[in-house]
């Protein structure tokens, strides 16, 4: 990197000899050769030149079509994420520090994936070790017996762990059930939420809050019900009418407004993308008010299904917020279905995040809650941690990580990605998915930082195995570069001046991310002499667009 000290000035007269060059490279391939693994390619970089002939495939990125801004992508730290979590930071602590930092640490240039948003359950799930609310006192209305030390003490010393690494890390709360008194079965376990306990569910939620804040974590948004259409009686469910969480959702935004929370957000469903044509929708037409936007999962459905909700209220944000792989299933066919259908094609149908299940469990899918059968076979965390106080990180992490790389901040209280038009074209289009983004820059004078997100799953080109990357020719404001996109997950990205897209009213909403840079800096790789040389689920799996290959998902929702 190069410092900067009259930044006005050097931009003013060093245009003429700046050239758009690509020099960071992100990569995880099919055969694990890399693995997010880092390249920087200086002394000889990609340049953007004078446009020639077009590769196998051209992507032609738009920076004209805007579109959301991505807050980031994560998992769920579940209270069974949290005690294995712990576990490994009492077995070995420098082994613990060093996940944390490899998961959420946004510094830019970091090696880290940078993970910036966390679900965490409000209550027990099927990942706790027993069921629980805050609240287990039959009829007890005014709530007086709310705890919310009934959470595993090592949640929050895990999530306190992350928020010293990642200060600005997103936190959305959300019920797996409402207390078993306030259900027709008078069990967390399965069960219709009963429409007569809506104040005091919202105030209950309202509880959660206040006591989030008390520990002083600064919570992003909060859901109503998680899968209001799950009735699972082995583990905390609740059947919950759109009619009914839009009711509780309006009395949650009055309470939420009038406390000192009017910044924090209501996500609504939470559930499979099958019905987001019917639940989701519902809810906007009772309660729009009282909701920010709607979440979606994996397990039922297809992604383009998220398209019915955003034409009906396409100023609702849309996040994606739950899938998960189960263990025995193969590495490269999941990469390729969860870049197709979430970390590239959610987000091209308008999500603004992108998240799993478990943050971390061992190597059994485990701890679990007894007698459960929500995963079967068991379930796939991001990372698996295993007795000996050693770790790994899983398909999900790799797939995740190409794609947040491409929309951290450039800058600390920088802005986030956004969302730009690309287009692939050529005689192999088929064989490449692709997201562009721009980033911002807290100075409005910094040059801008394009990415692309790329799949290339060109993996059967003619009808038989044979990994073969694709050269591609990449256009942009009316230059071309070219670079061969291995078969795997590629991220790369380049500096351009700005024509427009850096008032941060542009980039929506802005939150501070950590980062060891306190100067105004021109990335090194602006500077050139001026002699350069030139997918659908059903009956709980789900297949796989490319070739065929079957990917379970027997995850019971």
């Amino acid at each position: 990197m190069r410092l900067v000290t009259a930044f006005a000035s050097a931009v003013t007269f060093a245009v003429p000899i700046l050239s758009q060059q690509i020099y960071d490279i992100w990569s995880t391939t099919w055969d694990r050769s890399s693995l997010f693994t880092y390249t920087n390619l200086s002394p000889n970089p990609i340049t953007f030149q004078s446009p020639g002939a077009i590769g196998a495939a051209d992507i032609v990125v738009s920076d004209s079509q805007t579109y959301q801004s991505v807050w980031g992508f994560g998992a769920s730290l579940t209270d069974s994420s949290a005690i294995v979590l712990n576990n490994l930071k009492a077995k070995n602590s420098d082994s613990y520090w060093k996940l944390l930092k490899y998961l959420f640490d946004t510094t830019d240039g970091a090696n880290s994936a940078g993970f910036s948003y966390l679900r965490i359950p409000l209550g027990a799930s099927d990942f706790s070790e027993s069921v629980y609310s805050f609240d287990d006192v039959k009829g007890d209305t005014a709530l007086k017996n709310f705890d919310i030390g009934k959470t595993p003490a090592v949640v929050f010393s895990v999530l306190n762990d992350i928020r010293s690494i990642n200060s600005g890390i997103r936190i959305h709360l959300l019920p797996w059930s409402p207390p078993g008194w306030m259900k027709d079965t008078g069990s967390m376990n399965g069960g219709n939420f009963l429409s007569k306990y809506t104040t005091t569910y919202a105030n209950y939620l309202l509880k959660a809050l206040q006591a989030y804040k008390a520990k002083g974590i600064k919570v992003y948004a909060i859901g109503i019900q998680n899968e209001p259409e799950n009735y699972n009686p082995t583990y905390p469910t609740c059947v919950m009418t759109a009619a009914q969480e839009a009711d509780i959702a309006k009395a949650l935004r009055t309470l939420m407004n009038n406390n000192g929370f009017s910044g924090v957000k209501i996500i609504g469903y939470d559930h499979n993308w099958n019905d987001a044509s019917g639940h989701p929708i519902d809810l906007m037409n009772d309660g729009a008010s009282a909701f920010a936007g709607v979440g979606f999962h994996c397990y039922a459905g297809g992604v383009a299904q998220q398209d019915a909700f955003h034409a009906a209220y396409p100023k609702k944000d849309i996040f994606f917020t739950e899938c998960s792989g189960t263990y025995g299933s193969d590495w490269w066919s999941d990469i390729k279905w969860y870049m197709d259908n979430i970390f590239i094609g959610a987000i091209q149908h308008n999500a603004k995040t992108g998240l799993m299940w478990n943050l971390a469990l061992d190597g059994n899918g485990q701890p679990m809650l007894p007698g459960t059968n929500s995963c079967s076979p068991p379930c796939r965390p991001v990372v698996t941690v295993n007795s000996d106080g050693s770790w790994s990180v899983n398909q999900e992490f790799y797939s995740m990580a190409q794609a947040s790389k491409a929309i951290l901040p450039r800058d600390a209280g920088g802005p986030w990605g956004k969302r730009v038009g690309v287009s692939v074209g050529g005689s192999q289009n088929w064989a490449l998915r692709v997201n562009a983004f721009v980033t911002g820059r807290a100075n409005s004078n910094d040059w801008l930082r394009y990415s692309l997100v790329v799949l290339n799953w060109n993996d059967y080109p003619t009808g038989s195995w044979s990994p073969t990357p694709v050269k591609t020719t990449i256009e942009f404001r009316g230059k071309q570069a070219t670079y061969t996109f291995p078969v795997g997950v590629t991220t790369l990205w380049w500096y351009a001046p700005n024509q427009g897209h850096s008032k941060k009213a542009d980039f929506g909403e802005i939150l501070f991310a950590n980062s060891t840079e306190a100067d105004v800096q021109l990335p090194e790789e602006a500077f050139a002499s001026e002699d350069i040389p030139e997918g659908d689920a059903f009956d709980g799996t789900i297949y796989s667009k490319s070739n065929g290959e079957k990917i379970r998902r027997d995850r019971f929702h």
